[in-house]
């Protein structure tokens, strides 16, 4: 798998755009779900990442592409979970993110956040 290109809004995987944020899990690319953390959205600002979602887990690493501008709140929960679970979080702006994904992607998942 290789991510192509990435702009605000948008994010090429292997040939195919998406204009929403996306789950990698072990390789198959999927929408981000947010609604399960849409109830959090006034008191962060902006829906946050929580607990609350379907998190592609089965893996070592989970990185976590926090938008253009790095503005996509994780709730401590994620942190909590991550370390329970002993998979490393790493949480970067979603061009380092890439980078990341494209040079590590042995067992590591990923969710980008494509905008902010």
């Amino acid at each position: 798998m290789k991510i192509e290109d990435f702009s605000f809004g948008r994010i090429r995987i292997d040939g195919a755009e998406y204009e929403h944020d996306v789950v990698i899990d072990r390789g198959k690319i999927g929408k981000r779900n947010k609604q399960p953390s849409k109830p959090l959205r006034e008191q962060y600002g902006h829906t946050p990442l929580s607990a609350r979602e379907d998190i592609p887990w089965n893996c070592r690493r989970l990185i976590i592409g926090t938008g253009m501008y790095g503005s996509l709140p994780v709730m401590d929960e994620v942190g909590h979970e991550a370390a329970e679970r002993r998979v490393e979080l790493v949480l970067l702006p979603t061009s380092e993110a890439i980078e990341q994904m494209n040079e590590h992607h042995a067992e590591t998942n990923a969710i980008l956040h494509v905008t902010c």
